[in-house]
């Protein structure tokens, strides 16, 4: 794995992270970075995953950038999914309302 392949992933990361974040459901409050984080380390897993599985391919593939691609996007969708819940409210009780 060279430096080409660190700067490819993390550019990856950042622009998918920043396009997650503008289509991301309107009523999240996320912070900006935590998508573009959790999509730069997603992409930077992708590229470590890519070449263990194809360790004798020279330079940037368009696999490895398609793996990228894919393992950012599902991060997005899982900070998308778990970030920003509200925990539910109980009565005095103990009873969820």
């Amino acid at each position: 794995m060279t430096v080409m392949h660190l700067v490819v992933a993390v550019a990856v990361g950042i622009g998918i992270g920043a396009l997650g974040q503008l289509i991301m459901p309107g009523g999240r409050r996320i912070p900006f970075w935590v998508p573009m984080t959790a999509a730069v380390g997603a992409a930077l897993l992708a590229t470590i995953t890519a070449h263990i599985v194809n360790s004798d391919v020279a330079g940037v593939s368009p696999g490895d950038i398609v793996m990228q691609v894919v393992f950012a996007a599902l991060s997005i969708s899982l900070v998308a999914a778990t970030a920003d819940r509200q925990p539910a409210s109980r009565d005095n009780d103990g009873t969820v309302r």
